[in-house]
């Protein structure tokens, strides 16, 4: 058994660079940075009825990194350059670390829109060089929009690429594995609790996000066949087990284990009904059935 990473399950949080939008979208109002984004969130607000800014005129101040096994094993957690979340740090760590481990598959959950590319555009912004992500090697580049070699996104795959939408994300996909899912803050509280001093909260909320996304991922290893249920059920324990151990000393673990719960297993549900009433209609176990189920010819008996 390895404990090699094989894949780096991450999320991103981030705050508007009123500095920048100041210059960019008010130039010669005089605006401070904490006016320009107030001005900006209010038309944002009355353009999307959000007053979520593009990750354009934003910067990562949280980064937190899970890192998995091939056998898909959470082995450690990071938030990186904890506790000083300076953006260029963090950037500069993020796309270090993918490269010390051999170039591993990022996996998120819906980062192929907001994650992935605000870390590209920080690299840009802080002068940092990844020519082994920006490889032009035609369909096998690690950017190229349907690769998931290099980057799985869990929306896009139960999305077939966006062919549909994911209403609910994360949270749902997490609370429909009894997973906790939001905790605390939501992505449009991360700006005001930035700016009251938030900085080790946003980290933790970014934590519980990986957790969810990591156990989001192994049910989608079940669904595309790379992980039986069985597997997944005890790789859930064992993971239980290891935030249970971390929330000694992990404010963030000790509050998302007050949340979490037990996938109800209708496999098992199934087979521990039938041990009580016994019945001919097919296959119990606490997986789901893998042939159909057929019944002795009764002509010949």
């Amino acid at each position: 058994m390895s404990d090699s990473v094989s894949h780096l399950i991450f999320d991103v949080e981030s705050i508007a660079d009123g500095d920048l939008i100041s210059r960019v979208r008010y130039s010669g109002e005089d605006l401070s940075p904490d006016e320009a984004i107030a001005k900006y969130q209010a038309e944002r607000m009355e353009q999307t009825g959000s007053t979520f800014i593009p990750y354009t005129f934003q910067i990562p101040i949280a980064v937190v990194v899970a890192k998995v096994t091939s056998d898909f094993r959470l082995v450690d957690i990071k938030s990186l350059d904890e506790p000083e979340f300076r953006p260029h740090v963090i950037t500069k760590y993020f796309w270090q670390g993918w490269e010390m481990y051999n170039m591993p598959q990022w996996v998120t959950f819906n980062g192929r829109s907001f994650d992935i590319p605000i870390m590209e555009l920080s690299a840009f912004r802080y002068g940092i060089s990844i020519p082994k992500w920006f490889d032009d090697s035609g369909y096998k580049s690690r950017r190229n929009r349907f690769s998931t070699h290099a980057h799985l996104d869990l929306q896009e795959l139960l999305t077939n690429f966006g062919a549909s939408r994911f209403n609910g994300g994360l949270n749902l996909a997490a609370q429909s594995l009894a997973k906790p899912g939001k905790m605390g803050l939501s992505g449009d509280q991360v700006q005001s609790s930035y700016d009251a001093g938030g900085l080790k909260e946003i980290s933790d909320y970014c934590r519980c996000d990986v957790l969810d996304t990591y156990f989001v991922f192994l049910r989608c290893m079940v669904l595309t066949g790379k992980l039986e249920l069985e597997r997944e059920i005890e790789l859930v324990q064992q993971t239980r087990d290891w935030i249970e151990k971390e929330s000694e000393t992990c404010q963030a673990c000790a509050d998302y284990m007050t949340q979490f719960g037990d996938w109800k297993n209708p496999w098992l549900i199934e087979s521990e009904t039938a041990d009580a009433e016994p019945t001919d209609t097919g296959p119990t176990g606490s997986g789901p059935p893998q042939t159909e189920a057929t019944k002795p010819d009764e002509s010949n008996a």
